[in-house]
């Protein structure tokens, strides 16, 4: 039966992730820590007041040295520790000390790009790339598949899922669409497929551009698509290992 292998979440939109062990989701919240804070850039038309789109944040699409970054979130405290390896680690109050943590990082963010400017959260509101608030799944046969058509073993990290799904067959969650999913106490309806973004050609280890994956998806299936965003209509625990049923 399919069932959860990897958990991630992504305390700062494009700068880092975290890998998790279990986690309580909420009827219409996005993954607790995941996405609090965005970085906005310069012309961003972005205070934190409300949802925008991607465009309006630093991101590993435009910058893709972020891609190589890791983080560690201290729920209680609020803070996060950054980690790449390039420019080492960073601990900070993403609410408090965003002045310090724009001076580490910018050395991420290409000459030819706008640079970060600052950091925002939406109370209540992860900043994910829907104006939902949603949760990502991808199935490892998914990925699987698109590494054997690229001749490459292609890292689930480039693609920032917060659930990693195994025994699913290759792009059989998006069959899942329209439809409501239960993943351990939790349930779940399946809103649409992700539209993937060159944050995906850059190595999660390194944070150079050495895969062309939207090329070989639009070549091996006709689009640009990988996983799907799901949106939790029946709150509970999931951990890893559970069962994914489709109702």
């Amino acid at each position: 039966m399919a069932h959860i292998s990897h958990l991630w979440r992504y305390p700062i939109k494009s700068h880092g992730r975290e890998a998790l062990d279990r986690v309580m989701l909420g009827v219409d919240r996005t993954m607790p820590g995941d996405r609090v804070w965005a970085v906005a850039h310069a012309a961003a038309k972005a205070d934190g007041s409300d949802w925008v789109p991607c465009s309006n944040f630093s991101r590993g699409a435009k910058a893709p040295e972020l891609m190589a970054m890791t983080a560690q979130y201290d729920d209680a405290a609020r803070r996060v520790t950054l980690i790449h390896p390039r420019i080492g680690s960073f601990t900070f109050d993403p609410d408090g000390d965003s002045a310090a943590f724009l001076d580490w990082s910018a050395p991420l963010m290409p000459a030819d790009r706008t640079p970060s400017a600052r950091v925002i959260r939406v109370p209540g509101r992860g900043m994910t790339d829907t104006p939902f608030p949603s949760i990502s799944l991808i199935g490892q046969a998914s990925l699987d598949a698109l590494s054997e058509h690229m001749g490459q073993p292609m890292e689930q990290e480039r693609f920032r899922a917060n659930i990693w799904m195994q025994d699913v067959a290759p792009f059989e969650e998006f069959n899942w669409v329209g439809r409501t999913i239960q993943i351990g106490g939790v349930q779940m309806k399946i809103e649409e497929r992700i539209t993937r973004c060159r944050a995906t050609t850059a190595n999660p280890q390194t944070g150079q551009r050495d895969a062309d994956t939207l090329a070989a998806l639009q070549s091996g299936w006709g689009h640009q698509e990988l996983g799907v965003y799901g949106r939790v209509t029946q709150a509970g625990d999931i951990a890893l290992g559970d069962n994914i049923e489709v109702l």
